[in-house]
């Protein structure tokens, strides 16, 4: 296998939801380095992103079988498709694939479901402190994730007072969000608890306030450390802690390079996030040697899939002909934005590649098929047709078999393009 195609694939496939048509070949021709420094330097102004949606505040629900329950259940429903729509238009239609990309991931990061938030609004505001820190520092993120309406109501933190402390939000930011397992103790969590209160929210806005009257202000003791703190110290002395610095490091790796190869001990990735600066982090993981190592394969999830599919084919996700089959689809392939699983956000890898999984991801593949203009496609004659996919769709080789397969539907166009975004070849980022 060609080192240039696949370092170049890689970087399409896991940092930039894949290319559109000929931006794959045109980095061929230049170099891995060029693209790179695309990928690190986009246009300042998004001239591709998608006008934001202005959601209302709903206000409070009415009580049931009222009135005004009926439509206060439509506005809610249509704001959430709205805010769907929107972002995944904004993830194929960017000039700042990288950034969006970041987007994507701190989503899985900080995993905040619109399920029990209930409201958009909160969703989009979270949605929009992710892409302003999406490439910056990891303790400016975390500071504005502490005062995030929609995390507040997602672990709780309205809960969590000077007389009834709750746990919930201070684990997983040790657990999930800032440290790693084994890295506290049950004494720390609590400890982490008291600092963490008094923040209160209102669901359909999610705007936080601080009530000092619910607020513990003793001293506490989190990882060694013995001080009156209140939230933004407490986050502060966290991702000062060395643990801080590996677990992003781990994160990043189990994301875009390996899930199943952990990563090395002394990997640079580790020292690049010494100051906490996610672009500096990246910059080394992109201008390492891991891109360029075969044996590092990681599965597109199948939003990053149908996000690839549509930048290949030119297709806008709000363009197309129905929302309530492009929900159903995604639903059933167990992944659809602002609703991850649980706190731990989406799997990965194999999770994704069940015989279920494939056989709803061919009908989702023809119908998005069917919306496309294949005419480029068809202008080339059919012997070309199987090389112009793998760059189309940026694989760094098809196999044998895959070869053979897409040879006996050259001729047949709809099917042919159906079967290659479809292949193990496109859905795993070999």
């Amino acid at each position: 296998m060609d080192a240039k195609r696949l370092e170049i694939a890689r970087l399409f496939n896991r940092f930039a939801f894949g290319p559109r048509p000929g931006e794959f070949a045109a980095a061929l021709k230049s170099s891995p380095a060029n693209f790179k420094n695309s990928l690190l330097n986009p246009p300042v102004v998004d001239a591709g992103a998608p006008k934001e949606p202005v959601l209302a505040d709903l206000g409070p629900r009415p009580a049931p079988k009222s009135a005004d329950s009926e439509q206060f259940s439509q506005a809610l429903r249509a704001q959430k498709n709205e805010l769907t729509l929107w972002w995944l238009d904004q993830m194929v239609l960017t000039q700042k694939p990288l950034q969006e990309r970041m987007v994507w991931f701190w989503h899985g990061h900080w995993a905040t479901s619109i399920g029990k938030v209930n409201y958009a609004l909160p969703m989009l505001t979270q949605n929009q402190t992710f892409r302003k820190h999406a490439l910056g520092n990891f303790k400016d993120l975390s500071q504005a994730m502490l005062v995030d309406g929609a995390l507040q109501v997602w672990l709780d933190g309205n809960e969590n007072t000077l007389k009834a402390p709750n746990e919930n939000l201070a684990r997983e930011v040790m657990e999930l969000f800032v440290l790693g397992v084994n890295r506290y103790t049950e004494k720390d969590v609590k400890e982490l608890a008291r600092a963490l209160t008094g923040y209160q929210v209102p669901r359909s806005t999610g705007v936080v306030t601080l009530n000092q009257k619910r607020r513990d202000t003793g001293a506490v003791t989190i990882l060694g450390k013995t001080a009156v703190m209140g939230g933004p110290e407490a986050i502060s002395h966290l991702v000062d802690q060395a643990d801080c610095q590996r677990f992003l490091a781990e994160r990043i790796w189990y994301r875009f390079i390996s899930s199943t190869q952990p990563l090395p001990k002394d990997h640079p990735l580790i020292n690049a996030l010494a100051g906490k600066d996610i672009t500096q982090g990246l910059t080394t993981l992109l201008n390492g040697k891991d891109l360029a190592n075969s044996k590092y394969s990681t599965v597109k999830s199948p939003v990053e899939w149908f996000v690839a599919v549509c930048k290949a084919l030119e297709l806008t996700p709000s363009q197309l002909n129905s929302f309530s089959k492009l929900n159903g689809y995604l639903d059933k392939l167990a992944q659809i934005p602002f609703s991850p699983p649980n706190v731990g956000g989406w799997p990965t890898d194999e999770a994704w590649l069940s015989s279920a999984s494939a056989q709803f991801r061919i009908a989702f593949a023809d119908w998005l098929v069917k919306q496309a203009n294949l005419s480029t496609i068809q202008a080339i004659t059919p012997g070309n047709r199987i090389s112009y996919l793998a760059d189309l769709l940026a694989v760094p080789e098809w196999t044998a078999r895959t070869s053979t397969a897409l040879g006996n539907l050259q001729n047949n166009l709809p099917r042919l393009v159906a079967l290659a975004i479809c292949s193990p070849e496109y859905v795993v980022s070999q």
